[in-house]
């Protein structure tokens, strides 16, 4: 059974296991270097001075999943509007860990007052795109050439959901 629970600085390295073969190995997301327990650990305890979620998915033990949101944007004309991350692992993808994830930020999203929540996509990143119209986001810009991994120019598409 899977749980869903906000995340713990002890969680650090499951979210890496989670989150470093996604940055070695696709264009999932642009960033280049891997991360290390000691990058998440300043992540989570940021999250939770903010009063942000940051929540893992944990099965049998071992964190399976991720997903977080935090400032869009900084200055208090964009406080209700969010951008969110979600990733799991990729042996777990397609069995609703993500759409719960998700689901449990908009729930906080809503207590918190969000009016929107924005999620940047890798114009290569067709599941993702699909996963976020399942789950009621549209797609608001594109933005060509934003990102840059492996020797090449990224699209990076916008999409948004009012909660």
């Amino acid at each position: 059974m899977t749980l869903i629970r906000p995340a713990r600085p002890s969680d650090a390295t499951g979210i890496c296991a989670v989150l470093n073969p996604i940055i070695q190995e696709t264009t999932i997301t642009f960033s280049p270097q891997p991360v290390t327990p000691s990058d998440v650990k300043d992540g989570v305890a940021n999250h939770a001075q903010r009063g942000d979620p940051y929540l893992v998915a944990e099965d049998s033990g071992a964190v399976v999943g991720y997903a977080k949101y935090g400032p869009f944007r900084s200055g208090l004309g964009y406080a209700q509007t969010v951008e969110l991350t979600v990733h799991i692992a990729s042996t777990l993808r397609g069995r609703g860990l993500g759409r719960t994830l998700v689901t449990a930020l908009e729930d906080h999203a809503r207590a918190a007052q969000v009016h929107s929540m924005i999620a940047g996509i890798s114009a290569e990143n067709p599941q993702a795109i699909a996963f976020h119209k399942k789950l009621g986001f549209s797609q608001v810009g594109l933005i060509p050439r934003a990102g840059h991994k492996f020797e090449r120019y990224i699209d990076l598409m916008l999409m948004q959901k009012f909660v």
